[in-house]
């Protein structure tokens, strides 16, 4: 059987001169996940954890899954809670 994850990361809105950027709520990402697996029967949930990560909406980083997350002591810093699930399919 072949192990996999898939994160629900909360989609980030861009920002204007007028606006501030928004986030995606939580329960939103949660509802998203759950559709994800309504549509998927066929895989075996093995985890489903909650993460806490900084900054994976900036442009120099690569998301939730970039191995390397820039946080600096005494500038301004966004964390973001997303769902990742541990699974493995069917061979």
């Amino acid at each position: 059987m072949k192990y996999d994850s898939r994160d629900f990361v909360p989609e980030k809105t861009k920002g204007g001169m007028f606006k501030s950027s928004k986030v995606q709520k939580f329960e939103e990402v949660r509802e998203e996940m759950n559709t994800w697996l309504g549509e998927n029967p066929e895989v075996e949930v093995l985890n489903i954890e909650t993460i806490v990560l900084p900054n994976i909406h900036d442009r120099d980083e690569e998301g939730s899954q970039d191995t390397e997350l820039i946080s600096w002591g005494e500038t301004s810093s966004q964390w973001y809670q997303l769902i990742r699930i541990w699974y493995r399919q069917p061979a």
